[in-house]
């Protein structure tokens, strides 16, 4: 499959309220990432996807089926993990997985077979037949992603599949959700506000802010699309407007975003950048708490493109 999923304008609005705005994305045979803040419009996007919203304009192919037209096949080929759990604690793993896949049709064979296969990749198989109850928020939502690729869909989608799990468990999920696209060699698109997340899982990924694609590529043409070579982070005690104003006009200087009292500084040269910056604000009565030199990141890319930082 060329292109597995794809939006012509896709647009919601909940009354007056446009919660995702005329969007046009071509996802293939790739992990994607849509990453922004809480409210960004990802969850809508991916409820219409999965057929449970209807667009309010525009529409999409998901694994080759048309969301609004042809809804039925897209539920076929599609497997979906949801931020909210939907296993039942009181079956065991492998009585979830088995209901799953008598829902989608499975035949009994095929579908024990795949169960033995999908619990051992998420290293689940000793614990297959214990109630799920028992099992940890990270064991669940391994659980959780295998369960969803039982019918062997086309396409996998997880809204944010790592939301609520603690550092280790986090890293486990990523690992399980690479080696999935890698071994089946499925589509899936992934809804996160993780930056590293993003960063780390995603062949390509677009960034959506107030229900608009604001960039999209990979990370490393996310990051090349912001001009200059390095950041320069600065906290101050003192920041007067005409020191602010001086760093904005200075040549080495290639943007300066502001927020409260600290300033994030894209410049050419780093080394260079960090003694010439110290000398201004100083020169124009600025008083600095800390200043710091570091490569760009995907919070900078955010930063870059809609002012504001994404934990903000």
């Amino acid at each position: 499959m060329d292109v597995a999923v794809q939006t012509f304008d896709i647009t919601k609005k909940f009354g007056d309220f446009i919660a995702v705005d005329h969007i046009n994305l071509e996802i293939k045979d790739e992990v994607f990432g849509l990453l922004g803040p809480n409210g960004a419009g990802k969850t809508t996007l991916t409820r219409m996807l999965t057929t449970i919203l209807v667009p309010t304009h525009g529409t999409a192919t998901v694994a080759g089926a048309d969301i609004i037209h042809q809804a039925d096949k897209v539920r076929q080929r599609i497997g979906v993990v949801t931020q909210a759990s939907t296993l039942d604690n009181e079956l065991s793993a492998w009585e979830n997985m088995d209901l799953y896949g008598k829902y989608f049709g499975v035949p009994k064979k095929q579908r024990q077979e795949k169960i033995k296969e999908l619990l051992k990749v998420v290293e689940l198989q000793d614990r297959a037949r214990v109630l799920v109850g028992s099992y940890s928020g990270g064991m669940k939502r391994r659980l959780e992603i295998v369960r969803a690729m039982v019918h062997e869909p086309e396409v996998l989608l997880l809204d944010e599949p790592t939301t609520g799990l603690d550092p280790q468990a986090r890293a486990a999920v990523l690992e399980y959700i690479q080696r999935i696209h890698e071994d089946h060699g499925i589509a899936l698109l992934v809804t996160t506000h993780y930056l590293d997340e993003a960063d780390k899982l995603c062949d390509r990924l677009a960034i959506v802010d107030h229900g608009k694609v604001v960039a999209s590529g990979s990370p490393t043409e996310l990051k090349r699309m912001v001009s200059g070579g390095d950041i320069v982070d600065a906290n101050f005690s003192n920041l007067p407007e005409a020191a602010l104003k001086a760093l904005e006009k200075a040549e080495f200087v290639n943007g300066v975003k502001r927020r409260d009292s600290s300033l994030t500084i894209l410049v050419k040269n780093g080394a260079e950048a960090v003694p010439e910056i110290v000398g201004l604000i100083d020169s124009h009565g600025g008083k600095l708490r800390t200043i710091t030199l570091r490569e760009l990141t995907l919070d900078d890319v955010f930063l870059n493109f809609t002012g504001r930082s994404l934990g903000d």
